[in-house]
């Protein structure tokens, strides 16, 4: 299932590329910035600020809407019977169904209209969610990109078994690993995942010669902080083949989407972290002979 395609990006990956953000997620990092990504199943995202309260949610799933809430209309997400129908449904746009079931060929169709703009360079980058986690659709796709070579990177947390990650190799050009923390209890607690289990697929990829670019994500109250990076950056460095690591500053651009969601931001109010703050952790990558950069 898919919720997103972007065009013309200059990130996450080499060039201009055409991002296919793939719905559902094993982990459940408390800043997420995606927090519609993390259901393998459709969501419904409500903005009251654009609502009229015309009705004709409560008329499809009367059960699930209840148009009389004290700050718009009230949503008992659990009580949706059928999500589909809720599709469209909203004249005032303040209800949107995230995720999409699109076929190979449609989500082909849309990337061959990009082309034209990869030049030498660009392609095409599988995020999420956690594009590892998708069944077979996902490998047909890497195929068709494969056989009209179209250059591809992917975007995983690798926290997935080693068998979704090896049906990949040799088609994916790319994997851009967002190595959160090495501290097991930290990813349990923050991230509700394995740090081992990142750790261990991340050497066998790259003994199996994958290019990996390591990618850092910076978090406030999380890893920012020199000894942890340091810990971070030197674990890497153990793993023969690894040449690169990027450092992307927390933001908090997705905040509201929880409340669309329903959901409440466990993660708290804190800041954005300036691109500055990372130089130093950039510095030190350097000093341990990485190619670095600083954002995606």
């Amino acid at each position: 299932m898919i919720f997103n395609i972007q065009r013309f990006s200059t990130h996450d990956g080499d060039g201009i590329r055409t991002l296919i953000f793939y719905k559902g997620c094993p982990l459940r990092c408390q800043w997420c910035s995606n927090p519609e990504s993390q259901s393998f199943t459709h969501s419904i995202m409500y903005d009251a600020s654009l609502c009229q309260r015309f009705g004709d949610c409560a008329s499809i799933e009367p059960d699930a809407f209840n148009l009389r809430g004290e700050n718009g209309v009230e949503i008992k997400r659990s009580s949706v019977k059928q999500a589909l129908s809720l599709k469209d449904a909203c004249a005032s746009k303040a209800l949107v169904l995230t995720g999409e079931d699109l076929g190979v060929d449609q989500i082909m169709a849309e990337i061959e209209k990009d082309i034209p703009f990869y030049n030498n360079d660009g392609g095409v980058t599988l995020s999420g969610g956690e594009p590892l986690s998708q069944d077979q659709d996902l490998i047909d796709l890497l195929n068709e990109l494969k056989a009209k070579k179209i250059n591809t990177s992917m975007e995983t947390s690798l926290h997935v078994s080693w068998a979704r990650i090896e049906r990949c190799l040799g088609l994916v050009g790319t994997f851009l690993v967002d190595l959160k923390h090495t501290d097991k209890e930290k990813f349990r607690h923050f991230i509700k995942g394995d740090a081992g289990l990142v750790l261990r697929n991340l050497e066998k990829l790259a003994y199996f010669g994958a290019r990996v670019v390591v990618r850092i994500p910076v978090i406030p109250g999380f890893n920012h902080s020199l000894s942890e990076i340091q810990q971070m950056v030197d674990k890497v460095s153990t793993i023969k083949g690894i040449e690169e690591i990027h450092f992307l500053p927390y933001h908090s651009f997705g905040v509201e989407k929880y409340k669309m969601l329903g959901k409440n931001y466990e993660f708290g109010s804190e800041k954005q972290v300036p691109e500055e703050e990372l130089e130093l952790y950039e510095q030190y990558a350097q000093s341990r002979g990485f190619r670095t950069k600083i954002g995606g």
